[in-house]
């Protein structure tokens, strides 16, 4: 049987006027004028989603260079490929970055980089004679590097910056690494065997290689000893640099160290179950905050940099395009100093 249609007439109602609602006109976008500042485009966009998020992140993260707590930046090497070096460099040397953490990858990418200004061989066209990663200079130096840092104690990222500072290659002021090591900045690297193109090489030590990424994992756990009230930004790598981000992070605590309340954030295309579990909301669970940032590195890391800059440069509570900001809705105050 085809029942009757459904009488509507009972229906309760309620005023609009009295309802709580998630979004309001104080919570719309504002035009930007021609000129504006990074600032200034961050206090215009929507107080939804990221552009409730990123305006915060970019507060938390001055607030935490302005209180001199670290700030350790973790990667893949897709940052170097898209080539992010200069802008990570420039805040290296304004000592915003406190710390790198690699994967194995990025070594390549960056000595490369270094050496010759170019880096990522197109892999279809080379992969089928079996030349793909048996570059002689690649192999030889890096492992090279390796093989010495293991002789000497070092870390594997303190060995390769070393090297490159060594090398005076022609394009070193490109290089993370080797500004990571005339600056004094802590760069570690943690390599999976086999990961690498360098690994097929026969200079390749396993023992060297085991050595100084394991050194490098201690120094790693220095440092997010020291975290509290800090910043740990994990962009671009999907399993390797989340895990060790939360072993160390349980280590240190389990040697007693106060390590509960700060800022992270992962920035990638996509959302991966590592990234948001290990770095975004299992370690700041008991305070602090994590975000999420999805969106292409060559954009969203530039942006976040000058946001940063432009933050560090005012401690003024940015007016609106127009005039006084008391005349605006109210809106969410995303530039008031946050408590960790």
């Amino acid at each position: 049987m085809i029942p009757e249609p459904l009488d509507l007439s009972g229906l309760r109602t309620y005023s609009l006027y009295g309802r709580p609602s998630k979004v309001t006109v104080g919570h719309f976008a504002r035009p930007v004028p021609p000129g504006s500042s990074i600032r200034r485009l961050l206090s215009s966009l929507p107080d939804q989603l990221l552009g409730h998020d990123f305006p915060e992140l970019i507060h938390r993260l001055a607030a935490v260079h302005r209180a001199g707590r670290p700030l350790i930046v973790g990667m893949g090497a897709h940052v170097i490929k898209v080539g992010l070096n200069p802008v990570l460099i420039d805040l290296m040397e304004r000592s915003i970055i406190t710390g790198l953490a690699m994967n194995g990858a990025c070594i390549i990418h960056d000595a490369e980089i270094a050496m010759a200004g170019y880096t990522s061989e197109e892999v279809g066209s080379v992969l089928g004679d079996g030349s793909f990663g048996a570059a002689q200079e690649t192999g030889a130096f890096l492992n090279g590097a390796i093989n010495a840092g293991a002789d000497q104690g070092l870390g594997l990222g303190a060995a390769v910056g070393a090297a490159l500072l060594a090398g005076n290659f022609p394009h070193n002021d490109q290089s993370l690494l080797a500004t990571a090591a005339r600056l004094g900045i802590p760069a570690t690297v943690f390599v999976a065997m086999g990961t690498d193109i360098i690994h097929i090489h026969p200079s390749a030590s396993g023992a060297a290689i085991g050595a100084t990424t394991h050194h490098d994992f201690r120094v790693f756990c220095a440092q997010i000893a020291q975290l509290q009230r800090g910043a740990y930004l994990n962009i671009g790598s999907a399993v390797l640099l989340p895990e060790v981000f939360l072993k160390a992070l349980t280590l240190v605590r389990n040697l007693g160290h106060q390590v509960d309340h700060f800022t992270t954030a992962n920035f990638d295309f996509l959302k991966q179950y590592r990234p948001l579990t290990n770095v975004v909301n299992r370690p700041t669970a008991g305070g602090g905050k994590g975000y999420h940032i999805t969106g292409h590195h060559e954009l969203m890391i530039p942006l976040l940099a000058a946001a940063l800059l432009d933050e560090l440069a005012s401690e003024d509570e940015p007016t609106k395009p127009g005039g006084d900001a008391s005349r605006l809705p109210d809106r969410a105050p995303l530039f008031s100093l946050l408590s960790f």
